[in-house]
């Protein structure tokens, strides 16, 4: 059996030794080199061609975004971040994944040795599928859309939906990859479209940072949900960091309801408890939006959305980073239509512009 090959890069050799130990427990895995700065990691990478990196995001020298970002255009690999659980380290990772990174491991601040050590069936379970994961040079993109307080410079010329958007909600599944496709599918949102729900899966402290990059890029509003707030059109509601996340209705309005809950399918928050619920409330009036991630959350309760009338839209594999639970949901039989991720929402406002004046409330 071939072995993925890791390389581990890293300034602290505490943390160093450790990712390496984790790794060479694992019998389809090997750790082949382990660097403290950037400019080592260069020639490690050179002379050992990995099959994935883990990488530190403070570093001394040259910082680990800044490596990234050279990795990725010059010669893209599969990165797995190594993060602290930090306002900034938020911010850096949102980075980080905008540049290429595949996933992210949030390193514990205190009790550094048990705390990655109690990490250590996350880690292998990322260094997997990043090793299986569909990497693409990066390139700096240009602008698409302003946002909305850009004065209106650069916006879409897609036509506002109306009154549609005060009963339609929008609901988006994702996990691997998908804080770039989340961010490609709302960036294409007019300012009021209707009310958008999200579970992306992601460890508290980090969802906080995810929503107000989004914010700063639409045009519509991007929040990290609350219990009980109304679900608006123009809005978008990310599901909190290990919380659970669902919708309900309360009288003519559909509101967030927010609880800790325990994990389904091993995650929380759930895209199966978002999908059910959109199931049981919302019906033939919801839209589900599959995105790039591993597994199969969501796919069940996916069709539970489709059997109740909604329609779905779910990410094609060649532009997944990672077609599982894409995957799933299509063989459910849950996807009414399967494109690539620059069309999805194209179809979403094209499928919500012809329906509008029969949907009026």
């Amino acid at each position: 059996m071939k072995k993925i090959r890791v390389v581990v890069v890293d300034d602290s050799a505490l943390v160093r030794s450790l990712l390496a130990e984790i790794v060479n427990r694992q019998p389809d895995m090997e750790c082949v080199g382990a660097a403290n700065d950037p400019f080592v990691a260069r020639e490690m990478i050179r002379e050992l061609s990995p099959d994935v990196i883990t990488l530190d995001i403070e570093m001394p020298k040259m910082d680990g975004l800044e490596f990234l970002g050279r990795l990725m255009r010059l010669r893209p690999m599969p990165v797995v971040m190594i993060s602290t659980l930090t306002e900034r380290g938020g911010e850096v990772t949102m980075r980080a994944l905008e540049l290429g990174a595949v996933d992210f491991v949030a390193k514990p601040r205190i009790g550094l040795t048990d705390g990655i050590r109690d990490l250590s069936t996350q880690i292998v379970e990322k260094i997997r599928v990043a090793a299986n994961a569909h990497i693409r040079r990066t390139v700096t993109p240009g602008v698409i859309f302003q946002s909305r307080n850009s004065g209106g410079r650069g916006a879409s010329s897609t036509p506002l939906m109306g009154r549609v958007s005060t009963e339609k909600i929008i609901c988006i599944g994702a996990s691997t990859g998908g804080t770039e496709a989340i961010k490609e599918v709302l960036m294409h949102m007019p300012a009021d479209a209707p009310g958008i729900v999200v579970t992306q899966h992601m460890p508290a402290g980090f969802t906080t940072s995810f929503a107000a990059r989004l914010d700063g890029l639409c045009r519509i509003s991007v929040k990290e949900a609350s219990n009980g707030e109304r679900i608006l059109p123009g809005h978008a509601y990310i599901a909190p960091g290990g919380m659970q996340f669902s919708i309900a209705r309360s009288g003519a309005n559909y509101v967030c309801v927010v609880v800790e809950g325990e994990p389904v399918n091993r995650h929380k928050p759930s895209v199966e408890v978002l999908f059910r619920s959109a199931a049981n409330c919302v019906g033939g009036n919801a839209f589900g939006i599959m995105l790039t991630g591993m597994g199969a959350d969501g796919a069940k309760a996916m069709k539970e959305m489709h059997d109740a009338g909604s329609y779905n839209f779910v990410q094609d594999e060649a532009s997944c980073v990672v077609f599982g639970m894409p995957r799933e949901a299509i063989l459910q039989g849950a996807a009414d239509e399967v494109l690539p991720l620059g069309d999805i929402a194209p179809a979403l406002l094209m499928r919500l512009g012809a329906l509008g004046d029969r949907y009026r409330v």
